[in-house]
């Protein structure tokens, strides 16, 4: 006994002694899908101040400081006790170059290392947008109901408006009311779903899409109800919206609308619910108030620890990227009412200073396609009002929405059919974002996307309470774009739009390239150095399948599969599906009113990685592209060049074709390699479920023999079928490279394709230097030039 006394003092003696061990800092690069580390080292800054974004830790809160010097003598910003692993600050920087770091401390006061320090540059004239702070953004939340969409303060005048310049609007939203008195919603809790049944079924979709739209129609005609009795108080329209308020409050809230459970049912019912509720506060009792907390506490906290801290980190999970302000509806809508509700708020806000939008970088782009961009950014609009309206903030001073609604001018000029690269955006038309880009137009007051607009036919008005509200908005004088360049890059999503022109689709030529750093993940899966063809108004080259259900055998293996879009595979082999592994590079991008060029490199996206896949595409305007591809496979190797059209291709020989969509015709001539084997068919493979009868056309051209290297030089002639275009083409190698000549109606166009970085070429006085070189020479003696910069 006394012998083991004696080693238990020795050993509580060691442990009093010994120092404590530090907590550790994970600084690991961040792993796919992660957003890792921002602003990575060396940034040049679109804004001002920064947004800080580290690797989250349990158990740690944050101290992030900037410093003007590398050894971080000179603080000029220290934040301490952050929460969040991410971080913006209230105050905006002097311009000039910066270094931040950041550590973490354990609840016991345990600090980490700190993590290597990383340089950013802010520039003078870049945005200015300043995070409030928690404390500041809390105390705009108005004390009192309605807070959302509204402040107390704006209901008298939102009913002066009622009865003068927003009268027409009001009547419509008492006609709305008075239709669902007459035949109010039903407020049974829709089903679950029966056990053993098959997720991604057509039964599966009715019931899970089904009790979304049940939801809606329940939550949305009591919230019009609601908010149409501020403006009128008509006590029979606020009575039934807190009818419908508290028969939805029966319903279980993790059952058949439950976020997790079903998220498009539940996602729904959390914002229409809160709206509702601030709505018609003043009539519910205290016991009524308390019972849509319960439900709401319930709600919340699961949507809350669904997000947090999974999306601060790996943030590409595509509902949570509307979840999150949905979030955040509920938060002001409870504030000081749920204990946790300052919480949400607090958190969506820092995912929209510091990282939202995930698809894009701040050029406007969208990686999941245009159909996906209305639809989240429609129901972001709804949350950019509340945040105006709300909290005194302005969305569009952030520089992805100063840009965002250029994404919809450059890809779908007015009249075009097709929506792009994306999931559910080959049926779509350009009249199709008439609706966002109204809202678009209002809410940032840009000129030129109001032209757009009101080239369709005008605004459309949203409708409903939203829609009266945004009637308020300042009208926008439409700025016709002439002085804008007719092509754009977006670098973010890696995709590239060349026009011809971008004021009527119906007179131009399009060439749509994706090389994108996101890869094929989400919705975005179509490979990478695939393009698409339009001409004078007609989809010519496509990317092919139809979406008969989300993961179905057909969108999976065939609308996923690099074999659906127009590039290349090697040995049968595509590119990784559904991957942000899958990265393709925009390697070089010029434009030009009369010339454009892009470049992607996709070699490592590759399922069996390639050494090199660069294509480069040169559009001279208005009608011929020029595709350039070299490939360097590890073994002697197969390679299959992709087409797609909606019509039967026409096989000329075995070097030519012709795609034809109406009157529209495109001409393609492989210049090199000659002499190829093209099969052709109208199935997928797999087919879409029997229900859907869509087959398009798919070609497959093959150089004959294996091959480590392969080099495709094509040319595509777009024109109407009444056009005469000239057919002369002249390609010749050389030990740098290609020189090609190609005659065109009004003059004749020379290329220097180098064959490799920093290969010579040489014609005629153009010259190029391991980068392609252009010259266009017009019939009236005007010259054009292309050349690296």
């Amino acid at each position: 006994m006394q012998r083991r006394n004696i080693l238990n003092c020795i050993l509580l003696t060691a442990f009093i002694i010994m120092p404590l061990r530090a907590a550790t800092l994970d600084e690991s690069p961040a792993a796919e899908r992660e957003w890792g580390y921002d602003p990575p080292d060396a940034e040049v800054l679109a804004v001002n101040p920064p947004r800080f974004t580290w690797r989250y830790q349990d158990g740690l809160v944050w101290n992030v400081q900037c410093a003007a010097d590398e050894d971080f003598t000179d603080i000029v910003y220290n934040k301490e006790r952050i929460r969040l692993n991410v971080h913006c600050p209230a105050e905006v920087f002097e311009p000039g170059r910066y270094w931040w770091r950041y550590r973490g401390r354990t609840e016991d006061g345990e600090h980490t290392s700190w993590s290597v320090g990383r340089a950013l540059v802010i520039p003078e004239d870049v945005a200015k947008m300043p995070m409030p702070s928690r404390e500041d953004l809390l105390a705009r939340v108005p004390e009192e109901h309605p807070r959302l969409f509204l402040r107390p303060g704006n209901v008298p005048k939102l009913q002066r408006l009622a009865k003068g310049l927003l009268k027409e609007d009001y009547e419509s939203l008492v006609t709305q009311c008075e239709s669902i008195l007459a035949d109010p919603p039903p407020t049974e809790e829709p089903p679950m779903y029966p056990e053993g049944m098959e997720r991604g079924s057509d039964e599966w979709r009715s019931i899970w899409w089904g009790n979304r739209r049940y939801t809606i129609e329940v939550l949305d005609s009591a919230a019009t109800l609601g908010f149409t009795y501020l403006l009128d108080g008509r006590r029979e329209f606020g009575m039934e919206a807190k009818r419908l308020l508290l028969e939805c409050a029966k319903w279980e809230p993790k059952g058949s609308t439950g976020y997790r459970y079903n998220d498009e049912a539940g996602m729904p019912y959390n914002y229409y619910f809160s709206r509702t509720y601030t709505f018609v506060n003043a009539l519910l009792s205290e016991e009524e108030k308390e019972t849509c907390r319960d439900v709401m506490r319930i709600r919340g906290r699961e949507m809350y620890n669904h997000l947090w801290p999974r999306h601060l980190s790996s943030p590409y999970s595509s509902h949570s990227n509307r979840a999150w302000h949905f979030l955040g509806e509920i938060a002001i809508a409870f504030h000081d009412e749920i204990d946790e509700a300052d919480d949400w708020l607090w958190f969506a806000m820092n995912v929209f200073y510091n990282m939202y939008p995930v698809w894009s970088d701040d050029s406007g782009g969208w990686h999941e396609g245009s159909s996906y961009w209305a639809s989240y950014q429609w129901r972001f609009t709804w949350w950019a009002d509340i945040m105006r309206e709300v909290l005194g903030i302005n969305a569009y001073n952030k520089p992805y929405y100063s840009e965002v609604g250029y994404y919809a001018m450059y890809l779908m000029p007015p009249g075009k059919e097709g929506g792009g690269f994306g999931d559910l955006c080959a049926c779509k038309s350009s009249s199709d974002y008439r609706k966002i880009m109204s809202v678009f137009a209002a809410q940032a007051g840009n000129p030129h996307w109001q032209w757009w607009v009101e080239r369709h036919g005008g605004p459309v008005n949203t409708g409903g309470y939203i829609g009266f509200i945004r009637g308020a908005l300042p009208e926008v004088a439409a700025e016709r774009p002439d002085g804008l360049p007719t092509s754009r890059l977006f670098n973010g999503t890696g995709q590239a739009y060349l026009n011809s022109q971008i004021l009527d689709a119906d007179r131009s030529v399009q060439v749509v390239f994706k090389s994108s750093p996101f890869g094929t993940q989400s919705h975005g899966y179509e490979a990478n150095n695939s393009l698409l063809l339009w001409g004078y108004g007609k989809r010519l080259l496509i990317r092919s399948g139809y979406r008969d259900s989300y993961g179905s055998a057909h969108h999976r293996n065939w609308m996923w599969s690099s074999r659906s879009v127009n590039t290349i595979t090697v040995n049968g082999k595509g590119q990784k599906s559904h991957s942000a592994q899958a990265k393709g590079k925009i390697i070089s991008f010029k434009t030009t009113p009369q010339i454009d060029l892009v470049a992607g490199e996709a070699a490592g996206a590759y399922e069996e990685p390639l050494e090199r896949f660069t294509r480069t595409i040169i559009f001279v305007k208005p009608g011929l592209v020029v595709v350039w591809d070299i490939l360097d496979a590890p073994d002697p190797s197969t390679f299959e060049y992709r087409l797609h059209s909606v019509n039967k291709m026409d096989i000329k020989d075995r070097n030519r074709i012709t795609v034809k969509n109406g009157d529209v015709l495109c001409d393609i001539e492989f210049l090199t390699p000659q002499k190829l084997e093209f099969s052709q068919t109208d199935q997928y493979d797999p087919n879409p479920r029997p229900r859907i009868n869509l087959r398009e056309w798919h070609l497959t051209a093959r150089p004959t023999g294996k091959h480590e290297h392969m080099q495709f030089v094509t040319l595509y002639r777009v024109h109407r079928e009444t056009d005469s275009i000239p057919e002369d083409a002249e390609l010749v190698s050389k030990d740098g490279g290609l020189i090609l000549k190609v005659a065109l109606d009004d003059g004749e166009v020379t290329m220097l394709l180098p064959n490799a970085s920093g290969a010579a070429l040489e014609d005629s006085g153009l010259s190029a230097d391991g980068e392609p070189a252009v010259r266009l020479e017009r019939s009236d003696g005007s010259i054009f030039t292309l050349e690296q910069d």
